[in-house]
């Protein structure tokens, strides 16, 4: 048996209906083909999520990340430069 794998588009179209409670996890899970127990468990995973899009410290998050990323990408050039400069060094003490 496998598992159906739901794009992030679909899973929050539905989970939005199941919390607007307009039908039933039933009716939902027929017209959309998912089990009801699979649309419970997303309509919960957006909810306990709502609060963190309003949080400042998300925003935060992901300043630090992207400094926390250009840093990263600085050092992986300096280690290239320097491994060239090594390359370069090792040849010409072998004489190549």
């Amino acid at each position: 048996m496998s598992r159906k794998i739901y794009d992030k588009k679909f899973k929050a179209k539905v989970a939005l209906e199941a919390i607007r409670e307009e039908k039933t996890l039933s009716e939902l899970s027929e017209q959309y083909g998912v089990n009801p127990n699979v649309i419970s468990r997303w309509k919960k995973e957006v909810l306990e999520q709502l609060p963190e899009i309003f949080s400042k410290t998300r925003a935060k998050k992901s300043k630090d990340l992207h400094k926390h990323e250009e840093e990263l990408y600085k050092e992986i050039g300096k280690l290239k430069v320097e491994n060239e400069f090594l390359k370069k060094k090792y040849n010409q003490l072998l004489g190549f």
